[in-house]
């Protein structure tokens, strides 16, 4: 669970980083021109997501425990996606491959 809370908070601020104005921008993908051209559905999109994932750690974990992690991850994806994606490290297998080592730590040591 804590491991699906982690894609979606990754997912959010992604979606919110598209909308910037100042970012640089790849177009890798299809979804994320479309990200470029609709901000307005994309920034709604990006908060839900962010609020869905609040809502994942909050289930997972108590009101003050979950408040506080969501907070340092939030903190922690959104530095490295403010880093690492004007230099191109992020793509769709990378997420892949740390999502799925992730969960399997996740499974394992549950």
């Amino acid at each position: 669970m804590i491991t699906i809370a982690s894609l979606i908070v990754f997912l959010a601020f992604y979606t919110l980083y598209y909308t910037s104005k100042r970012a640089v921008l790849s177009y890798d993908l299809g979804f994320e021109k479309w990200m470029k051209d609709n901000p307005k559905q994309t920034k709604r999109a990006g908060l839900a997501l962010l609020l869905i994932a609040y809502a994942f750690w909050l289930y997972t974990k108590s009101l003050g425990c979950g408040t506080l992690m969501f907070f340092i991850q939030l903190m922690t994806i959104g530095s490295l996606i403010v880093i690492l994606a004007p230099l191109k490290k992020i793509n769709h297998k990378v997420v892949y491959a740390l999502f799925l080592i992730a969960a399997l730590i996740e499974l394992y040591y549950n």
